[in-house]
This record gives C-alpha cells, sequence and structure tokens, in this order.
C-alpha cells in the first residue's frame, strides 16, 4: 500500500520537502511494508516553482530582472516545452524584502512581467502561473508596464500581438474580488506592509485603474473570483491577458498525478503553517480531502499544523485528525525556527502513530 505525504510549507520555518522528509523518517518505523511517496506541493505561492518540476521535470530558465523595490536580481522559470511556469514570488515576493521595505505604496509587480516578456520571446506560449506571497498591491499595473517596455516599441499595451497567441493559467487559493472591503487592499495588504491609510489609498487606486481598463476593453474582470490574488495581478492577468483562474492546489495535484496513486493508498498526511476555518476555502489539504472523497472507499486524509483553530470544524469538514504540533507554552519566535518546528513535527507524528497504532489507521 502507499502512504502519501503531502504537506505544504510551513511557512518561515520548514518547506514542503522538509516536512515530508520528517514524516517520512518516523512513519517507516511503523509502516516497513509500505510505500512512501512524497508530493512536494503548493497552492501558488513560494514553492511553487520548485514543486511543479518535482512533478513533471521541465529546465529552470534564469531572467535577469527586478526585485519588487526595482533592484537587480536573476529570478526562473520552469521551461517544458512551448509551456512556462511562473512563480510570481520569485520576483515580486514578499520573502525578497527586509521587514522595514514593506510597502505596498512603493513595491513594484515590474519583475512579474519581466519575466513574462522574457518566455514569450524565448518561445513560449502557454502560462501557468502560481500567484501568492506577494510584496505587491498594485494591481498588476507594474507587471503590464514591464510587457510593454520590453514588447511594445509603441508603448501601447494593444500592439502586443505575441499575448493574443498565448494562454495563461492561474494558480491561486484566493478568492478575494479586486477592490472593496475582501479586494486585495483590505484583505492583504496589511501583511505587506500597509497602514489603514495606505490601505483606502491601494483599493482606490486599484478601483480608478479597473474602470479605466473597463472603458477601455468593454467589460471588467475585477469582481471575478481571485482578481484579488498576488495584489491585484490577478485582476490584470484576466482583464488584460484572458487568464482562467483554477485552484493551484488542485493544478498541481493534477500535475503530480495524485489519481493514479489513490487507488492503493492507506493513508494521507498532509499539514501547513496554520489551520483554521480559512483552510477549507480552497487551501491545499482541503482540495488534498476532495479529492480523496472520489475513492471508493475514502482514502483518510490527517492534517498537521504549526498551529490550530476551528478544529471542530475541520473534522466535521472530513479530516480524520487535525494535530497542532507547537506545545501551548512554546513562544512563537521559538516554534518558527526550522530545527525546532522539525522536531515539533516528529513529536507529534510519532504520538499519533503510536496512539492509533498501525492496525488501526
Amino acid at each position: 500500500m502507499n502512504i502519501l505525504l503531502t504537506f505544504d510549507s510551513f511557512k518561515g520555518c520548514m518547506s514542503s520537502d522538509e516536512a515530508n522528509a520528517v514524516a517520512s523518517s518516523v512513519l517507516q518505523r511503523y509502516f516497513p511494508n509500505d510505500d512512501f511517496i512524497a508530493l512536494p506541493l503548493s497552492d501558488g505561492g513560494e514553492g511553487w516553482l520548485v514543486a511543479y518540476q518535482r512533478a513533471v521535470g521541465g529546465q529552470l530558465i534564469p531572467v535577469a530582472t527586478h526585485d519588487p523595490m526595482m533592484r537587480r536580481i536573476t529570478a526562473h522559470y520552469l521551461r517544458l516545452g512551448d509551456t512556462a511556469v511562473i512563480e510570481v514570488a520569485r520576483a515580486s515576493g514578499l520573502s525578497l524584502l527586509q521587514s522595514e521595505e514593506r510597502n505596498p505604496m512603493r513595491t513594484t509587480s515590474y519583475g512579474t512581467g519581466e519575466i513574462l516578456a522574457k518566455a514569450m520571446l524565448d518561445g513560449c506560449r502557454k502560462f501557468v502561473v502560481g500567484l501568492g506571497g506577494s510584496a505587491t498591491s498594485d494591481a498588476g499595473i507594474g507587471m503590464i508596464r514591464a510587457l510593454i517596455d520590453v514588447l511594445a516599441p509603441s508603448g501601447r499595451f494593444d500592439d502586443i500581438d505575441i499575448i493574443r497567441q498565448c494562454s495563461f493559467t492561474l494558480g491561486s487559493d484566493v478568492t478575494n474580488p479586486l477592490c472593496g472591503e475582501r479586494g486585495a487592499a483590505h484583505v492583504f495588504g496589511p501583511q505587506k506592509g500597509a497602514d489603514a491609510a495606505m490601505v483606502r489609498a491601494l483599493d482606490e487606486r486599484a478601483r480608478r485603474f479597473a474602470e479605466a481598463s473597463a472603458r477601455h476593453f468593454g467589460y471588467d474582470r475585477s469582481r471575478e473570483t481571485g482578481a484579488g490574488a498576488a495584489g491585484g495581478l490577478g485582476y490584470a492577468f484576466m482583464e488584460y491577458m484572458n487568464a482562467t483562474c483554477e485552484s493551484g492546489a488542485r493544478l498541481l495535484l493534477r500535475a503530480a498525478g495524485l489519481s493514479r496513486f489513490l487507488p492503493s493508498t492507506r493513508f494521507v498526511l498532509t499539514g501547513e503553517g496554520s489551520s483554521d476555518a480559512q483552510t477549507l476555502m480552497g487551501k491545499l489539504p482541503s482540495v488534498l480531502l476532495s479529492e480523496t472523497r472520489d475513492c471508493h472507499p475514502p482514502v483518510p486524509v490527517y492534517l498537521f499544523a504549526g498551529c490550530v483553530s476551528d478544529r471542530e470544524r475541520l473534522l466535521a469538514a472530513g479530516f480524520a485528525e487535525v494535530r497542532g504540533i507547537t506545545p501551548l507554552d512554546q513562544p512563537l519566535v521559538k516554534a518558527m525556527r526550522k530545527d525546532v518546528a522539525q522536531r515539533n513535527l516528529r513529536v507529534a507524528v510519532a504520538e499519533w502513530a503510536q496512539h492509533f497504532g498501525q492496525t488501526d489507521i
């Protein structure tokens, strides 16, 4: 039988690969006759490119680009034939900034546009874009500007013929619209460094941009599901490039071939940094749960997280078990250390395996 390990990253302390490895090292003692299959996964944010390459192969292509503060960096996209897989966080990510640099009034998605342009000039015509982990809230204005600068000598976006030859699929766990109380600025702006005044200014800027774009194109995608992803990059892709938006976790699970493993799977272990009611809004563990329900009988999914709230709601949704790995008396600063997070996961998985026993799982 298979045992599937499908941990998302524990942001800031443990990658998907590292979490899978910790769980595997523990469980092999309890299930010596089973095959362990580790699927490094991402919902579209950090780790998207690595996880996608692990799933399908491909070549990482370096691109000279700019970070959110317009400093020169080298980022990469993943090429598979005429398909380019792009992780927005590589050029426009929050992890590229020091905490004191977080200011979405200044940060730009320009670098993501440069990666897109390079991939188009390299011959790519199909794009799979992971939205998440961005430092920006510019509604994709920076990305559009970069595409114009690189691909349109006339200075007009409408003259970029190559874009009309391309297709774009967005991977994201965000369902928010571009503007309003549930929009990109109000919901995600504060974690990117915005205070209340900045949030209002960012939301107003996005609204004006969407209104001007709607007048130009004759349609408005700002209210569509996922338009608020990555600080409004989702909107720019949909409005300007006719992109479609899907669950990032589902896209990656499909690429990794999850369905072919499930019929012979004993159980699935998954996890993330924090699990609560938001987990059920399209994040990786909930997508896994929905995929395993299609099996007969359903494959049980066990969820481990750095911290857990709404546990009863998560159990009611169908998880076979939900466990927080961080001791209640452990300070968050200590729990976020990589060595401590790995030890906490190791202990939690071992306690779980000992409690249930192989024959009870």
